[in-house]
């Protein structure tokens, strides 16, 4: 008799494997790209601040030559223009998570994926490489683009969270998106060595390449993904089944569509799965729910304002830990670039074994809450770090798991349980409508956060910044608590009732 892991993993299909590989290095190169900003933070304040050197060496440096470019006076007014471009792109981001949910539930999600990617991938090779290589440097149009691609970045996060959870039912449910949400993490890893590795050249060809790769991701999405098991002829029948399904897909397979009759004579075959009747009348497809029908979902509002808190501490280590680090312990770009993938690597750890520890429980919050109690500990302890690299990258690390697992959490697996729970009954096409609304809630607060970071930093110092991230871990806690006492008080009536049993 095969072991019962065995019949778990059975369920899955290689459309299973294909559609996780593709939706997670979809999200990968987005983030490879979104990190390269962040990344050469230091080269593009240099670059839009005058040299020393200019007024004491005016031959090697004619006027016309860096008053072009020449947009701030000093580092710290360009600072608080880069902390002001990050608010900017997050709150597009945030505005548009609203809207591509909502349209992802009712257009073909690999479309407005495959837009989002390309969009997004051709936007920043304008900001980053073609302004740099025609020398046009304009604190308007940097705006506008970054707006641009925020609105665009928008449409992919919502897609994928959707289109896994179409493929993976509730069971085991932790585990797998905790693996697949380390997607944003090894994205940041990806980013930051292909920025580290072409930033001597400049850090225009660090945009030029990451762009490149998404475009290129963008269209093998778009050929080779499914975006349901409906496509091939399989329905998740219940959380840990497939049934196969009769339904019309040819409008929505894509080119590369590897169906076969060999496919759904195995699907047929399986014992455990049952097969339509000819005469059962199709089901119909069901209908997308409405945005205020979403937010009143139970535990949408709870979760995207805790989101909200901790984006802000997670996405301010993203967009700000290389610069933090430069600036603060004074090492290379280039090293602190490659340090600061430490921070991601925690993250993926954390994401992965807290979704398996809240399988195994059966419940989120209690799992959510200790992290988060615990990350305000690993704040403090990493704001003390000394100068060593080494120290450095370990408490960096332990910062990641702390605060990068339970956003990992939220931002994926929480998103999808709420977008599948019972309450929705008939009408299950809200998954990339409840994803928007916690995401883009979050995004609210990280885009706020990003230029309190500056401001806070330019004034305080960065003890300062690092208390305030404190400050709203706590308000994460503090707002998932009566989620984490209706939690325990099931777990308590459970075990209960078995000790009656027994």
């Amino acid at each position: 008799m095969p072991p019962p892991c065995c019949g778990y993993l059975s369920q899955y299909t290689h459309h299973h494997l294909v559609t996780f590989l593709l939706t997670f290095f979809s999200y990968v190169l987005l983030h490879a790209s979104r990190k390269t900003f962040s990344n050469v933070k230091v080269s593009i304040s240099a670059q839009w601040t005058p040299f020393i050197q200019n007024d004491s060496a005016p031959a090697f440096s004619p006027g016309e030559t860096w008053k072009d470019n020449h947009l701030f006076n000093d580092e710290k007014e360009a600072t608080l223009f880069l902390g002001l471009l990050d608010s900017i792109f997050l709150f597009s981001y945030a505005v548009g998570l609203y809207l591509s949910g909502v349209i992802g539930d009712r257009l073909n999600l690999r479309y407005v994926l495959c837009v989002g990617l390309c969009g997004s991938a051709a936007v920043e090779f304008i900001f980053g490489t073609l302004t740099e290589w025609l020398k046009i440097y304009s604190i308007y149009l940097y705006c506008f683009l970054w707006i641009l691609n925020g609105l665009l970045q928008s449409a992919v996060w919502p897609c994928v969270v959707a289109v896994m959870g179409n493929w993976f039912g509730k069971t085991g449910r932790g585990f797998v998106f905790g693996l697949w949400s380390a997607c944003a993490s090894v994205g940041n890893i990806l980013g930051a060595f292909l920025a580290s590795s072409v930033l001597k050249y400049g850090y225009e060809y660090a945009f030029l390449v990451t762009s490149v790769v998404q475009f290129a991701g963008g269209v093998v999405v778009f050929f080779g993904l499914l975006t349901s098991p409906k496509e091939v002829g399989l329905s998740l029948e219940s959380d840990t089944g497939l049934s196969p399904v009769e339904t019309d897909t040819e409008s929505h397979r894509p080119l590369m569509s590897d169906e076969e009759d060999e496919v759904e004579a195995e699907v047929y075959s399986r014992p455990y799965q049952s097969v339509q009747e000819p005469d059962d009348p199709p089901a119909e497809s069901p209908q997308a729910i409405g945005f205020f029908q979403a937010v009143c979902l139970p535990g949408v509002v709870s979760y995207s304002l805790a989101y909200a808190c901790l984006k802000l501490v997670n996405y301010s280590f993203f967009f700000w830990l290389p610069f933090y680090l430069s600036n603060n312990y004074g090492w290379k770009e280039a090293e602190a670039d490659r340090l600061s993938v430490w921070y991601d690597v925690g993250g993926i750890i954390g994401g992965t074994v807290q979704g398996l520890i809240s399988d195994f429980m059966g419940k989120r919050a209690p799992v959510l809450a200790f992290s988060l109690a615990v990350a305000m500990g690993a704040l403090v302890g990493y704001s003390r770090s000394p100068n060593d690299q080494v120290i450095n990258a370990v408490l960096m690390a332990t910062t990641g798991f702390f605060i990068g697992g339970p956003s990992n959490m939220i931002s994926s697996a929480i998103s999808a349980d709420l977008g599948r729970q019972d309450a929705l009954r008939g009408s299950q096409e809200a998954l990339a409508t409840v994803t928007g609304i916690v995401d883009g809630t979050g995004s609210i607060g990280a885009a706020v956060g990003q230029y309190l970071v500056s401001l806070i930093e330019s004034k305080l110092g960065w003890m300062c910044v690092f208390y305030f991230f404190v400050f709203m871990t706590g308000g994460s806690v503090l707002f998932i608590t009566p989620l984490l006492f209706r939690e325990l008080r099931a777990m308590w009536r459970d075990r209960r009732a078995v000790r009656r049993q027994l």
